[in-house]
């Protein structure tokens, strides 16, 4: 697989690339400390601390930041009704995702991530904001300009992986409009296809000295029947720097097989009544064990008898409480129980290979150490 990790890396590294990971930290400047920023009494950030301003009164973004996009880290579409999308494009969808997105063109084929590389937490982005421009940087080595001279965007523009951008100030917050992106991208990892019609509109505001709030709106009309808005985050990474991610992978896609259907025996599923899966729904979290700081959110719902992760990936009973991930395989999920007649821990475990997949249970198991994850329950049916 191509997706990479800051923390831990499943990808096959080049001599060069692992003798750059084996280097002293401080000759990446990973624990430098950023100068000028408001500190607690123990010397670290103070991410409570009030947004900073630039010389001429408005919000600055600068500093390096890890996306969160919360309950749309796989599927941006999830708020949208199945009649809101062509039939074509729900079943590309599905063929992605059966197939186990291994014509991913990000994580799979080694290029950008384009539209939805504000979902990927597990890159860091350096925003870098000047009079009249501001740039993302990306650890995989793509970027973005924002142009805030008041041009247009261009009318009919080569199509880019990452787009053509301009913004502008409404008040504080600050509203990129990007357009012109080739078609070959993906709007999300769970598979869903765009046209070169996307336009994507975000409202970006500085709430904390830590955080971005982010409100991102799609309108695709050859695909999508109504534009749509998701609500995600960006949190303050301090005191490092980006750390170069150089793909190298790309023919591994060739080599995988299988497809997600083969992951489960369908004589070993059970089917369980409603108010069984209604005792598991809710939203869990979860800590990679390299990366205490890096929070992922799991929202198990239930729709026409089955329970899905994120509402994408379809979880198979094995019994009344152990459930396998459809298109992910050598996923087991356990939901455990606490006090009393609640469920408030999910046991993610690795039982095998992961074949392609790229979503966002299979991301924890496939891409990370440990053989077992724990998730904590936040919310929902007690």
């Amino acid at each position: 697989m191509a997706m990479a990790f800051r923390i831990v890396s499943t990808c096959v590294l080049t001599i060069a690339t692992w003798a750059a990971l084996t280097l002293p930290a401080s000759a990446q400047w990973l624990n430098h400390a950023t100068p000028g920023i408001p500190r607690l009494a123990n010397g670290t950030a103070d991410l409570n601390a009030p947004a900073p301003r630039t010389s001429d009164g408005r919000p600055d973004f600068s500093g390096v930041w890890r996306w969160n996009p919360g309950r749309y880290g796989s599927d941006v579409t999830r708020d949208l009704n199945s009649e809101h999308v062509q039939s074509w494009a729900r079943i590309l969808t599905e063929q992605r995702r059966e197939n186990l997105t291994k014509d991913d063109p990000a994580n799979m084929k080694c290029l950008p991530h384009g539209p939805r590389a504000n979902l990927a937490p597990f890159h860091l982005a350096k925003i870098i904001q000047m009079p009249g421009l501001i740039v993302f940087l990306y650890e995989n080595m793509s970027f973005r300009q924002v142009f805030m001279d008041g041009r247009e965007l261009p009318r009919d523009p080569n199509p880019s992986w990452m787009g053509y951008s301009v913004g502008r100030w409404e008040r504080d917050t600050l509203v990129i409009e990007t357009s012109g992106f080739t078609d070959r991208s993906w709007i999300d990892f769970a598979g869903h296809p765009h046209t070169e019609a996307l336009r994507i509109t975000e409202r970006l505001r500085r709430t904390a000295f830590g955080r971005i709030d982010i409100d991102t709106t799609f309108l695709d009309p050859d695909v999508y029947a109504r534009p749509w808005t998701i609500a995600t985050r960006g949190d303050l990474v301090p005191d490092t720097d980006l750390l170069e991610y150089v793909c190298d992978n790309e023919k591994s896609s060739a080599h995988m097989i299988g497809r997600a259907s083969d992951g489960v025996d369908p004589g070993a599923v059970k089917k369980l009544p409603p108010e069984v899966l209604a005792r598991y729904t809710g939203v869990y979290e979860t800590r990679f064990p390299e990366s205490t700081d890096l929070i992922r959110s799991l929202e198990v719902t239930s729709k026409d008898g089955d329970l899905y992760i994120d509402g994408l990936r379809r979880l198979a009973p094995l019994d009344e409480s152990t459930f396998v991930v459809i298109s992910g395989q050598g996923v087991r999920m356990t939901f455990v129980r606490g006090s009393g007649d609640s469920f408030d821990e999910l046991r993610i475990e690795r039982l095998g290979g992961c074949g392609g997949s790229s979503g966002v249970a299979t991301s924890f198991i496939c891409g990370a150490a440990p053989a077992e994850l724990r998730a904590t329950r936040k919310s929902g049916s007690q």
